[in-house]
Formats: C-alpha cells, sequence, structure tokens
C-alpha cells in the first residue's frame, strides 16, 4: 500500500517569526487522518526568522530530533547543554522523564530552516539525554546513510525506539534502495528536489507512506534531498 502526503495539504502556521507547515496533528492543526505513522508523530518543517524562536519549554518522554537544512540552530537544556547547529547536523534529544529546552536561530540577519522530529520511546521516565553528530553531504551522496538507530550503530544518533532514520541525497541517474523486513514499513519525506518512491513521483515536501512493500526504492532525481524512516507496525 502506498499513501502520499502532498506539500500542499500538510498544517500550516504563521506566527511572524515562525512559519511552519505540520505532516501530522501539531499544536491548532488537527486532521484525524494524519495523526502519526507508527511511532512517527511529528515532522515539522520550521522557518524561523532572524533572532526568533522558541523560549524554555518542556518535553517528556519523546525522542525529538532536529535536522538542520540552512543557518543557524542555537539550542539550550536543562541537561545543561548548549551548540549551534548548521547544514549537516543532527540533533537528538531524549526527553525522558522531563527536560527543559530552548531553540533560538542563531543569527540577527539570516534564517533558519530545520526539520523537527517527534518519535514516540519504547520505554517511559528513563534520564533525559542529549546528543549531536555531524553528517557530511557526501557521506549521503548517492546513498543512504544512517543517521538514527536504536543501537547508535554506523555513527548514527542513538534513539529509544526500534526505528531507523536514513538521509541521503540523490541526483540524476542515482538511484538507493532500502529493503523493509516483514512487519516493517516506511515513511519517506522528501526535503528538497523531487525524486521517484516506489513509482510514485514526489516533489519537496511531498511524503509517502508504504506498508506491506518489500522496500523502498528511490531513483529519478531532481536535486532530492530524502529522508527514509523503517518503522515498526
Amino acid at each position: 500500500m502506498l499513501e502520499i502526503r502532498k506539500s500542499e495539504d500538510r498544517g500550516a502556521a504563521n506566527h511572524g517569526w515562525l512559519q511552519s507547515q505540520h505532516s501530522f496533528s501539531f499544536a491548532d492543526y488537527r486532521d484525524p487522518a494524519h495523526t502519526g505513522f507508527g511511532p512517527l508523530l511529528v515532522i515539522n518543517e520550521d522557518r524561523v526568522a532572524p533572532g526568533g524562536g522558541f523560549g524554555t519549554h518542556g518535553h517528556r518522554d519523546m525522542e525529538i530530533i532536529s535536522y538542520v537544512l540552512d543557518g543557524a540552530l542555537e539550542h539550550k537544556d536543562s541537561l545543561g547543554t548548549g551548540s549551534v547547529l548548521h547544514y549537516g547536523d543532527v540533533q537528538r534529544m531524549s526527553a525522558g522523564a522531563g527536560v527543559r529546552h530552548s531553540e533560538f536561530n542563531g543569527s540577527q540577519t539570516a534564517p533558519v530552516h530545520f526539520l523537527q522530529i517527534w518519535i514516540e520511546p519504547n520505554v517511559k521516565s528513563i534520564p533525559p539525554s542529549y546528543e549531536e553528530k555531524h553528517f557530511a553531504p557526501e557521506t549521503k551522496q548517492g546513498q543512504l546513510r544512517l543517521i538514527a538507530s536504536p543501537d547508535g550503530r554506523d555513527g548514527s544518533v542513538t534513539i529509544h525506539q526500534d526505528a531507523a532514520v536514513y538521509a541521503t541525497i540523490l541526483r540524476g541517474d542515482e538511484r538507493a534502495e532500502h529493503a523493509l523486513a516483514s512487519g516493517r514499513t516506511g515513511y519517506v519525506h522528501v526535503v528538497r528536489g523531487a525524486v521517484t518512491v516506489n513509482g510514485t513521483p514526489l516533489k519537496d515536501g511531498d511524503a509517502l507512506k508504504l506498508r506491506g512493500e518489500p522496500s523502498v526504492v528511490l531513483e529519478q532525481a531532481q536535486e532530492a534531498e530524502v529522508l527514509v524512516f523503517d518503522l515498526p507496525y
């Protein structure tokens, strides 16, 4: 089964300092047909104006991943972590028993563009933790690069869920394929550019849900950057 989630059908919010598009129900956007896909609950595409940001607020029992596309994302949290993330950086915060954090545009002159991803953990009330890794573009070029996994293998960030997240950059005749084991589902989010996934043409912001498919096949790319999620039912 293949189900397309078109970019233009996503929820939208414009707060002046923040423009956000929601692939799944989030905040004031509610759509009973799009409340998550397995443990994948949130993909927000956020653009934050210079000097703007999310003030200190709390989370618990959630795996929160930030995938920076452009600009500088400044993070501070109650664990004492502080950093500024740029393109290629992936941040993972396990909220666990509870954590407070803020996220701001680290620039006073240029916007920051990033994806915020929430994955429901398979354990509750663990000690909160933070991790970040850099994945250079050449490590994603023409291949699927593991960026998040349950065991941190291959240099990925560690998430508390039986899920894996891959990133790839594809151009022209480049092709990538990821096998889906029995009992697994796939979710593909096109970050930018265009690509055909299992015969389905997608453009930036589009997504594809895959159930009962043996693999995820990405081809016929036009300057595409793509995230592939391997998820349990």
